[in-house]
């Protein structure tokens, strides 16, 4: 099988399969979002959804969390990973927001990265969902089930991984591939335990082949 016909046979069974998937992130805006996505790093969506709805009652626009002190908002968020510096990032990302955006997320990788807490994987989240930016962010789901099917060789980080999924992925299908490869890595293919006997990508799996074939 070439490497063009493994991402053809991946692409087709998640559109056949999970057409419509998404991240399962909540949120109204590009603020609400971009605040989630910083909250989410190394935390479960899950407990994300469950402490947002707090934070964007009390800060509804980035001009009211730029105005917030780190004693305030650190309450809000005190049951997610690594509270203290995620609580001095989103205040940092509001406050640049206003005075270098004009309260308005952008648009682009290279000036989301310019956010305090944002780092690429978070810029390339943004824009995928809210712009349907052919961009990749590649997780530890993204990275461990694309390397599992055969879809990046040898990929040491997730630059790399990212680059290797890029260059293959029809440009249209990026942002939906996303969520493809980490709802997958979530649900079947997971860290642990996958659960190979439910997948549908058995037959192409090398993590299947080499353990159980």
């Amino acid at each position: 099988m070439t490497v063009k016909e493994r991402y053809q046979h991946v692409m087709d069974y998640f559109q056949h399969h999970t057409p419509d998937a998404e991240t399962e992130l909540l949120y109204d805006s590009p603020y609400q979002l971009l605040v989630a996505v910083i909250l989410s790093a190394q935390c479960t969506d899950k407990r994300v959804n469950q402490t947002t709805p707090a934070i964007f009652q009390r800060y509804p626009t980035p001009a009211d969390l730029a105005k917030a002190g780190f004693d305030e908002l650190f309450p809000l968020i005190r049951s997610i990973s690594y509270p203290n510096n995620k609580t001095k990032h989103l205040i940092g990302m509001a406050r640049m927001l206003e005075s270098t955006f004009n309260g308005q997320v952008p648009m682009t990788v290279d000036e989301l990265v310019k956010l305090p807490g944002v780092g690429r994987k978070t810029a390339n989240v943004i824009t995928s969902v809210i712009d349907q930016q052919p961009n990749m962010a590649v997780d530890t789901h993204v990275f461990r089930v694309s390397a599992r099917l055969g879809l990046t060789r040898n990929a040491k980080n997730p630059l790399q991984a990212e680059k290797q999924l890029i260059k293959h992925i029809p440009k249209e299908l990026v942002h939906k591939a996303h969520h493809w490869l980490i709802l997958h890595g979530r649900y079947t293919c997971t860290a642990r335990k996958p659960k190979c006997e439910s997948c549908g990508l058995q037959d192409i799996c090398k993590y299947y082949q080499k353990h159980f074939s």
